[in-house]
């Protein structure tokens, strides 16, 4: 069983401006003062296209995965680069196919399908060992690259973290809600994650989904674990984390819940949260080397 960490807010750590170059970093992460990297684009035979940014650096490197529906734009992932930059350390961050800027159809994804596209990146463009950052969604893709990758993954940052959820949270609807998606083929889901405030998720998807499904055992995982979790997260349970806390086979796992933090997790303590956490592991994964 994994030893979990249950903290409340981890303020001892946000004080902490000891940790070696964050302090530094922090200034430069929110006021944007560094360039961006380019967008680039990676073929695949009879795949559509992938579009990522990347900077080169030291090891451990850093991947970033988003959520579902989201890219790699947004306000976490645009931090972690200038994090990244300020350590010196590489870092990866790209669309799923059908996602922002890479080619495919949105539609047609699955989690199978999107699974392929982080090994395909980790095989292609992840050079030596990595600290893989999930957010929603990006959460088990998170898990399931280290699964299928325990050589190059070294440590796992998930936030919000959706393991199972699309299969879960609708077996656990009423019967008659369930039989009128299945007659329709498709499962709206009320969101604020987004403008159009829903999700739709067609019956394939979850059918498929369960093909990836990983609470009902342990998960073979043994790097270290953090898991940071919003208590006001309306769109995916806090105690999803702590399942996944429970059930990963890592004597090294630590949950971070938020008192105030949503689903986003994108205020700017969440994100000074999140790089203080990755420091905190490049630190570990250093002085282990």
């Amino acid at each position: 069983m994994a030893a979990a960490v249950l903290r409340h807010c981890w303020r001892g750590l946000l004080q902490n401006s000891g940790n070696r170059a964050v302090g530094t970093a922090r200034s430069n992460i929110f006021e944007g003062v560094r360039g961006k990297s380019t967008v680039q684009y990676i073929s695949r035979p009879d795949l559509p296209k992938l579009a990522y940014r990347r900077v080169k650096g030291k090891s451990p490197g850093v991947v970033f995965l988003p959520g579902y529906g989201s890219n790699m734009t947004g306000q976490k992932a645009e931090a972690l680069e200038e994090f990244c930059k300020s350590l010196g350390h590489a870092y990866l961050r790209f669309d799923y196919s059908g996602h922002g800027a890479s080619e495919g159809v949105f539609s047609e994804g699955t989690i199978g399908t999107w699974k392929k596209d982080v090994l395909f990146m980790l095989d292609e463009l992840a050079e030596g060992p990595q600290i893989l950052v999930g957010s929603s969604m990006g959460g088990w893709l998170m898990l399931l690259a280290a699964i299928a990758r325990p050589e190059k993954t070294k440590a796992l940052v998930g936030i919000s973290t959706a393991a199972d959820h699309f299969v879960t949270a609708f077996k656990t609807l009423p019967i008659e809600v369930k039989k009128e998606c299945e007659d329709k083929g498709a499962w709206t889901i009320p969101t604020k994650s987004n403008e159009e405030g829903m999700y739709t998720v067609s019956m394939d998807f979850l059918r498929e989904a369960e093909n990836h499904c990983i609470l009902q055992s342990p998960i073979p995982i043994t790097c270290p674990v953090r898991l940071i979790h919003g208590l006001k997260d309306e769109d995916v349970p806090w105690h999803i984390s702590m399942q996944v806390a429970e059930r990963v086979l890592s004597p090294d796992v630590d949950i971070i819940l938020r008192r105030h933090g949503q689903h986003r997790m994108a205020e700017k303590d969440d994100i000074k949260l999140i790089v203080y956490t990755i420091d905190d592991l490049i630190d570990k994964l250093t002085t282990m080397v």
